[in-house]
């Protein structure tokens, strides 16, 4: 099986820990390690991750654009992973991310800085490849914000483009305009993995309760996804499709990180797709990858036994 994950606006993640730390103060930090992330490549580590662990036979590209000033980290990283690099290099640096994690709160703040500027023969350069590579994937992900030079229709075009390609899952994480300009588009994603707040911004809506949750992705399953998964941070998560819906209670962990979360998920819902698994089963696995996510630093899953152990530990609830 083989999965392209689009990351348009990578970075390099600063993570420095700084226990009980307070703004506008010198602080001391305990510790720092810089990753080479951004969604989409988060989410193409954990696929690679997860194929280790399990056997599942998966092979992972990652394309989307990568600053020349710094690409190390990242081409590092895809030689460890066994990720195929298929970036499209652009001159600059890419864009560094800060992440400040209080362990001793549980939280984590970031600081985003907008990325390298693109310009339009670079973006056609890329959809270009996008096209080319669309005829052998089964799944494609695009996640993540989008670059200055790169216009807010984007998502929509590339979905629209890798789904009259015939990829078989397409599925899509952003937030802002992107999301509001992908929702409102004639085609949609296989699946949408929003959390709560992008998904009410992206709406121009609010969304208190689980009814008022449940109604608005069952929205966008009649205009064409098939899986709509709502990310409700410590809630857990929902899952709804034509079926159904089904709602996800993570188990208890001692968080040291939250950074990556939303893209382990992801990636446990795409690898649960390829292998065959139900909604339900799959956003059990999803979970239980986001759980494990969150014990660690940077885009990683813990040892398989650790990570069944969390799998075990979801709790399904069904939704009406």
């Amino acid at each position: 099986m083989n999965v392209l994950t689009v990351t348009f606006n990578p970075a390099l993640d600063l993570t420095v820990q700084a226990p009980s730390w307070h703004p506008g103060q010198v602080n001391v930090a305990a510790a720092a390690q810089t990753d080479a992330g951004g969604k989409g490549v988060n989410v193409a580590a954990l696929l690679a991750d997860w194929t280790r662990q399990s056997g599942e036979p998966l092979q992972v590209s990652a394309s989307g654009f990568l600053g020349t000033g710094n690409a190390g980290p990242f081409e590092a990283l895809f030689r460890e992973r066994g990720i195929q690099d298929a970036f499209v290099r652009v001159a600059g640096e890419t864009r560094l991310g800060l992440k400040i994690v209080d362990p001793e709160a549980g939280s984590t703040t970031d600081f985003n800085l907008p990325g390298v500027q693109v310009s339009a023969a670079q973006l056609d350069g890329l959809l270009g490849q996008l096209r080319d590579l669309a005829g052998t994937q089964d799944a494609a992900v695009l996640a993540g914000s989008l670059p200055p030079g790169v216009p807010a229709e984007t998502y929509a075009r590339v979905v629209a483009a890798l789904r009259q390609s015939g990829v078989p899952f397409v599925a899509a994480d952003t937030s802002g305009e992107a999301l509001r300009r992908l929702l409102a588009a004639p085609t949609l994603p296989h699946l949408l993995k929003p959390n709560i707040h992008e998904l009410e911004v992206a709406l121009g809506r609010e969304l208190p309760t689980d009814a008022d949750r449940l109604a608005a992705a069952r929205e966008l399953l009649e205009r064409g996804a098939e899986w709509v998964a709502l990310s409700l941070g410590e809630e857990g998560a929902w899952l709804v499709w034509a079926g159904g819906a089904v709602k996800a209670v993570p188990p208890q962990v001692d968080v040291v990180s939250t950074v990556g979360a939303g893209d382990a998920m992801v990636a446990g819902l795409v690898s649960a797709r390829l292998a065959g698994l139900g909604p339900a089963e799959a956003l059990s696995r999803a979970t239980a990858f986001a759980a494990g996510n969150i014990t660690r630093l940077g885009a990683q899953l813990p040892p398989h036994d650790e990570l069944m152990a969390l799998h075990r530990q979801v709790r399904l609830q069904k939704g009406c």
